[in-house]
């Protein structure tokens, strides 16, 4: 690996001021479970590393219940899966952060950066998606908000331009009688790359779904936000009827490769299995919300 610029800045505007001043040439990175890697094997380039980690902004994690939840961009995984407050409100976010590696990537690792590694098996961008989440960005020209499903352009590739970082993860508060849940399948019991992820968050009205956000990771070039997916089950009860009828939608959504991890074929059934049982499991969570 070629010899590289470390710089480690206290405030957000130093951050930001360093990015815009190497431009194309720097990028920052969290926990570096990812980009050290790619580097290493060359599939990267940067000159300029700015480690957002000593930032107290972006190691922010809040919950307030009208105004949901602020995470900032470095709050390592291991933080969120052992915080009460997120078991409680967000499941779903919380088992896919657990799901990122070992317990020891998971001291480094971030939601955050897994979102800006742009990788279209990322575990918790489905979660974030389902979730209706926005990602708050800062750069020299100011402040911006994206939608999380709109933040991976294609595999390795987002929305960030030169001199720009991802700031935090703004989520809705959850509503009565709603709850969200993340499920995947990987080849290995543990520490494996998604062959699918789907994540879902729903609301109830008495027996009857009365919204719906349903999103799916490794099936496509990104993330996608699986909206007729979604609207099957809008109104209806979640009987077999309404949980086949997603299904279908969900896999009628991706457009998967075929890799050594498993067939287009392959994933297009699971879509549709993994679809049915997450929906079931947000469903008896959102019962007792």
């Amino acid at each position: 690996m070629h010899a590289i610029d470390y710089e480690a800045p206290t405030t957000l505007d130093q951050a930001v001021s360093i990015l815009k001043a190497h431009g194309e040439n720097a990028r920052p990175f969290c926990g570096g479970t990812d980009i050290i890697i790619q580097l290493r094997a060359g599939v990267r380039r940067t000159e300029h590393l700015v480690d957002v980690k000593k930032i107290k902004e972006l190691q922010a994690l809040s919950f307030n219940a009208k105004k949901g939840l602020r995470l900032g961009a470095a709050v390592a995984c291991i933080e969120i899966s052992q915080s009460d407050v997120m078991r409680r409100h967000y499941p779903g976010l919380t088992e896919a952060a657990h799901l990122i590696g070992s317990l020891q990537i998971q001291n480094r690792a971030s939601v955050g950066g897994n979102l800006c590694n742009g990788s279209p098996a990322a575990d918790t961008t489905p979660a974030l998606i389902a979730l209706g989440a926005r990602a708050r960005i800062a750069g020299p020209k100011g402040e911006r908000e994206v939608p999380v499903e709109a933040f991976v352009v294609s595999p390795g590739r987002t929305v960030l331009k030169p001199g720009e970082l991802l700031v935090e993860l703004l989520v809705p508060a959850p509503a009565p009688h709603s709850s969200d849940a993340y499920l995947r399948f990987i080849p290995r019991n543990e520490m494996d790359i998604a062959v699918v992820g789907v994540g879902a968050s729903l609301t109830l009205d008495g027996d009857k779904v009365k919204a719906a956000r349903i999103a799916l990771g490794a099936v496509a070039p990104t993330p996608i936000l699986a909206s007729k997916a979604a609207a099957a089950i809008v109104g209806k009860k979640l009987d077999d009827a309404a949980l086949e009828a997603a299904g279908r939608a969900a896999s009628a959504a991706c457009s998967p490769i075929d890799d050594m991890r498993g067939t287009a074929e392959f994933r297009l059934h699971i879509a549709a299995v993994l679809t049915r049982r997450v929906l079931l499991i947000a469903a008896e969570r959102a019962k007792k919300n």
